[in-house]
């Protein structure tokens, strides 16, 4: 089953820089940051990635501590069909 998410903005996170922290994942409104559960970085840390959705509220970029995102809004809205089944894995 699929759906049509309506996607505002985006992020461009620095993955190397991340360490893991968790606390733009609780700080996202609309729930679309997603912690790597196996991934991780050059440091050995998990890290967020970006499930499509994003508001480009920079909820993400206010709270993290290491800077590790950068917010892009865009001009008009992008519609993304989005397969649940898999949108649920990447949650999980």
């Amino acid at each position: 089953m699929s759906r049509t998410v309506l996607t505002r903005g985006t992020v461009v996170i620095d993955v190397d820089a991340c360490k893991g922290c968790d606390l733009c994942i609780p700080a996202c409104p609309p729930a679309v940051l997603v912690m790597t559960t196996t991934d991780v970085n050059h440091n050995g840390f998990r890290y967020p990635r970006l499930l499509p959705g994003c508001t480009g509220c920079r909820a993400c970029l206010d709270v993290c501590p290491d800077f590790c995102f950068e917010v892009h809004k865009y001009d008009e809205p992008i519609e993304e069909v989005v397969d649940a089944l898999v949108e649920g894995r990447e949650r999980a």
